[in-house]
């Protein structure tokens, strides 16, 4: 009796979970190719682009000002008196510490924007990826990632979900 309880019971689970499975409709988005792709992502590459050039004249600057003035102590060093060449080591280190903390800072606040503008882009698409599983009717989307060892091309939603992205975005 107990046997018989037991089949009829894992016979259900499998004829429910064959019909459950005829009812699923699966998808996939790579983010990193819409994140890249998305005209906001392709914007926040450019500010985050003229930043860095802009920071990046700013090292440049900064650097030749301290080779300056690392070349002419290590010139003048000798005939200095030592009251004199321990002001401008001093001058030195105290401008070579500026510049760290200045490039610190610059890369952190790269960083940050970095951080921010993907985080509102990904808060974007997924807001339409939630939208579009519903409109279509969808029981998944994935994000692919490389735990994902197939996935077939034809449930690769990116392209369509890059072009409602860009959509909302102009309205």
């Amino acid at each position: 009796m107990r046997r018989l309880v037991l089949s009829v019971l894992l016979a259900s689970c499998i004829v429910s979970t064959t019909a459950f499975a005829a009812d699923l409709k699966i998808g996939y988005v790579e983010m990193q190719r819409a994140l890249n792709g998305s005209e906001a992502g392709k914007e926040a590459k450019e500010q985050l682009a003229a930043r860095l050039k802009k920071y990046q004249d700013e090292i440049n600057g900064k650097q030749d000002e301290l080779k300056k003035l690392k070349d002419e102590l290590e010139k003048q060093g000798a005939f200095l008196n030592e009251t004199t060449r321990a002001a401008k080591e001093k001058d030195y280190q105290q401008r070579l510490k500026e510049f760290q903390r200045f490039t610190k800072d610059a890369q952190d606040e790269l960083q940050q924007k970095d951080q921010e503008f993907t985080r509102k882009i990904l808060e974007g698409l997924e807001k339409i990826i939630q939208e579009y599983g519903r409109k279509n009717g969808y029981t998944f989307i994935f994000v692919q990632n490389e735990s994902m060892l197939y996935a077939n091309e034809k449930v690769d939603l990116t392209d369509e979900v890059l072009k409602l992205f860009n959509e909302s975005r102009k309205k």
